[in-house]
């Protein structure tokens, strides 16, 4: 695994070829559940503007959700924040070196903290994203269903006992763990496995049983669900827009978004008879989060800085673009201000 991660991994990432815990930190947070793609422009972004531990923590939270605005799965911006301050008050601005105690900081899992930990600091640790997961399953041929618990510490034993040998874990580690990340999201993909590319072919039980997609075996799929939105879209002359914070638990909790309302009677009624007239509703548009579709009208209306409507508050063309938005509403701002 070694050797093949050296001449045929993946070595040239911005967050690669570094021992720097900051950076192995931010690209694991910006990669769950997120595209290498997507991620690049993301974090080229975010260290520009922070690029140390001390800088974020020091940033407002503001600053930080507009940085992530657009990856989604704001809670990891959330949690990425508090961290930083975690890591500055109570371990004197350094990430600690072993996965056990950096599991304990805000939005570390075990994986992401045995990732850290081995890359940055080498310790015998193994990890478990959905990529080496799919790996081990694979390999050693599990067939347990990994949605429940018991099985799903098992499988933490058998990613363990493949490890290097603690002999060797100083030299090896760091490229161990790139290694198996990068097999599973090279070449043991979920569909269509490049078996015969595979450096562990010969050992791979479910190669030889020739089924390899069955794996990893889960039983518990999480259902889609949908929800009709209608976003009042107000804006004066001047191009600012009318945002409020969203509540937290809820929907893009946290960020700044134009008002939502369950109804487009619901938008109406929050407007005055004439502004009302002159509102002009487009035809809607999805957008998908993990398991909910949402379908969304967006509804927009010129109004004078002197209207209120309700909470919230008027925010200037200048400012919106910095505040951590929705996706979807800072593709319809954008395009309002183009247009």
């Amino acid at each position: 695994m070694v050797q093949w991660q050296q001449h045929n991994g993946r070595n040239d990432l911005p967050w690669q070829n570094t021992r720097d815990p900051y950076r192995v930190w931010l690209s694991e947070i910006m990669l769950q559940q997120t595209q290498v793609a997507t991620v690049k422009a993301y974090f080229a972004r975010f260290v520009a503007q922070c690029p140390d531990v001390a800088s974020l923590a020091a940033a407002s939270q503001d600053a930080v959700l507009g940085l992530w605005s657009g990856l989604g799965y704001y809670s990891r911006a959330r949690n990425l924040h508090g961290c930083a301050q975690e890591v500055m008050a109570l371990h004197g601005g350094a990430f600690p070196q072993d996965a056990a105690t950096l599991a304990s900081l805000p939005g570390i899992g075990r994986s992401t903290a045995a990732a850290i930990a081995s890359l940055c600091f080498s310790e015998r640790v193994a990890i478990l994203d959905a990529n080496v997961k799919r790996v081990v399953t694979r390999v050693q041929g599990f067939d347990a269903d990994v949605a429940v618990a018991a099985n799903t510490r098992a499988l933490w034993d058998l990613a363990s006992a493949l490890l290097p040998a603690p002999e060797r874990a100083k030299r090896d580690m760091a490229r161990y763990t790139q290694g198996m990340m990068d097999l599973g999201a090279m070449v043991c993909s979920p569909k269509k496995p490049q078996c015969t590319q595979c450096p562990v072919q010969s050992v791979c039980l479910a190669g030889k049983a020739g089924d390899p997609e069955r794996y990893p075996v889960r039983s518990r799929t999480l259902k889609r669900s949908s929800q009709s939105l209608w976003m009042l879209w107000a804006h004066t002359a001047k191009g600012a827009v009318w945002l409020a914070r969203r509540p937290t638990p809820g929907v893009w909790a946290g960020l700044y978004c134009l008002p939502l309302y369950d109804s487009e009677e619901a938008l109406r009624q929050a407007l005055d008879p004439d502004a009302q007239q002159h509102l002009q509703c487009e035809p809607a548009f999805t957008h998908v989060l993990t398991h909910k579709d949402l379908h969304l009208h967006a509804c927009r209306v010129q109004l004078t800085a002197k209207n209120q409507l309700g909470e919230g508050r008027w925010v200037s063309a200048q400012e919106w673009p910095g505040l951590g938005l929705p996706a979807p509403v800072r593709k319809l701002l954008e395009r309002g201000a183009i247009n």
